[in-house]
């Protein structure tokens, strides 16, 4: 299993109708492509002061290797850029594979 993490700070004027529309694209990639096993949306609520200005975090978590290769160059994954996008002022985004026996 892949974590596929990305860290986003919205552009201004992003809404709250924006944020549910792109929630739903992210969401809707489980159905839409093969080996996307899980999608995680949520605000930052951190007490400590240190997100930066990054608000919003998605998690997805990809099956394997192969998943995340398709999903990178899948024509639904280019959908999804266009609605997200044109909201993002800044974003980070980090994979790591998931290791049997790390914790």
């Amino acid at each position: 299993m892949i974590r596929h993490i990305l860290l986003v700070k919205f552009k201004p004027e992003s809404n709250e109708a924006d944020f549910g529309e792109i929630r739903e694209e992210f969401k809707s990639m489980t159905e839409r492509v093969e080996g996307v096993v899980s999608v995680e949306w949520g605000e930052n609520d951190s007490p400590e002061g240190k997100h930066q200005g990054f608000t919003h975090i998605i998690l997805m978590t990809l099956q394997d290797e192969a998943a995340r290769q398709r999903y990178l160059v899948d024509p639904e994954h280019d959908a999804l850029k266009e609605v997200f996008g044109p909201h993002i002022e800044d974003i980070i985004v980090v994979d790591y594979t998931l290791v049997a026996d790390t914790v």
